[in-house]
């Protein structure tokens, strides 16, 4: 079982800090497609038989996501701290890497005078990306690049991410998440809705999806970490299994409405992977660089592509932007997340809020347990 090879690693099993690694550094690779050919070479490659490679990159990021963040909920029961926590990974280096897209990247090059620059709507609204709010263009900047006026196309999935820990948090909040029969047939139900919600729309017309998952199926793969890691004691750790999985996964990403059956698949291929166990190496000693590379290679490879047409080759685009967002990633890992991170202490400052709802939360079961006390008096 799961729980088994939880244990043998010691709950910490290197095979994550590899897969947050790798799928980070995939994202960019991905990315040289639409950096240095424009949209419609990206366009043709999710319409081919690729699509099922490279359309995995995200739905595995989600699942393990959901995977560990229920193992932090299961550390911190409390719902605003464990809100907190997740403010405190995402909101301080998202609202870094804007600043600096904006006041740093932006002035140095925009095409603009920096009056016109900071003058524009389009600066006032790219600053809501600090709070979650996702906006792509800075103005004037990167007019010339194949992928034409795009900053940071990476963050379309940041909102999705945020509704994910509000949907786990409100499902904590009514004592889901402590029953996994029932966490597991909500999670059922909600991609149940999902796929019939899509055929009708298509008018009953199946058809294969082409581009990245639907934002709300990466939620309902997320949803599926998390159920594996409350029934961990109860799925097995198999290899047969995982096999089964990978092929499950290619076939739905080729099939008609597949993406919509997708989730457990794919999350049970992505935590057979993380539970690996092998040796830690000095990438390892260096942090947890994977949200860094994901916040910073969209701007950084843009930054490159406007060198000249020579960087519009993907392997050149990623030759020269990888190790340069790798560094950037180091810095936002040293300067900014760790150090925001050990401010979790100070989250103690939320409690009387989980007070609040343990006493709301109290007084339901109170009236609930009220209301089903039976009657006298019969008819």
């Amino acid at each position: 079982m799961l729980t088994d090879r939880i244990a043998a690693t010691g709950g910490r099993a290197t095979g994550f800090d590899y897969i947050r690694l790798g799928l980070a550094v995939s994202v960019v690779w991905w990315h040289t497609s639409i950096i240095c050919y424009g949209g419609v070479a990206q366009d043709a490659i999710y319409n081919s038989h690729y699509r099922a490679i490279v359309a995995l990159i995200l739905p595995m990021f989600f699942a393990l996501s959901g995977f560990l963040v229920a193992g932090s909920l299961v550390r911190n029961p409390e719902v605003a701290k464990f809100l907190g926590l997740r403010a405190l990974r995402i909101l301080p280096a998202l609202a870094v890497e804007t600043l600096i897209s904006a006041f740093v990247l932006g002035p140095l090059l925009t095409v603009l005078g920096l009056s016109q620059y900071f003058q524009n709507p389009e600066f006032r609204s790219y600053l809501l990306n600090v709070i979650g709010d996702i906006h792509y263009h800075l103005p004037g900047l990167f007019l010339s690049n194949p992928s034409a006026g795009i900053v940071n196309g990476q963050l379309w999935t940041v909102p999705f991410e945020f509704w994910c820990y509000f949907m786990l948090a409100i499902l904590a909040l009514f004592g889901v998440v402590s029953r996994p029969k029932i966490l597991f047939m909500c999670s059922i139900a909600m991609q149940l809705i999902l796929f019939f919600r899509k055929i009708y729309m298509l008018h009953g017309h199946w058809e294969v999806h082409h581009g990245p998952l639907p934002g709300f199926s990466l939620v309902m793969t997320f949803l599926a970490g998390v159920v594996i890691f409350a029934l961990r004691s109860r799925v097995p750790y198999s290899a047969l299994l995982f096999v089964v999985c990978v092929a499950l996964s290619v076939l739905c990403l080729s099939a008609p409405m597949g993406d919509y059956v997708l989730p457990y698949p794919v999350a049970y291929m992505t935590i057979y992977l993380g539970l690996q166990n092998p040796k830690a190496n000095i990438l390892h000693k260096l942090g947890d660089l994977s949200y860094g590379i994901f916040l910073y290679g969209f701007p950084i490879q843009q930054f490159v592509a406007s060198w000249g047409a020579w960087t519009h080759v993907w392997y050149l685009n990623l030759a020269l932007a990888l190790p340069i967002t790798i560094f950037v990633a180091w810095l936002s890992w040293t300067l900014i997340e760790r150090p925001a991170l050990s401010l979790k202490t100070h989250l103690r400052v939320l409690a009387p809020v989980d007070a609040f709802i343990d006493r709301l939360k109290g007084r339901a079961s109170i009236a609930h347990a009220h209301h089903a006390l039976p009657r006298a008096g019969g008819r």
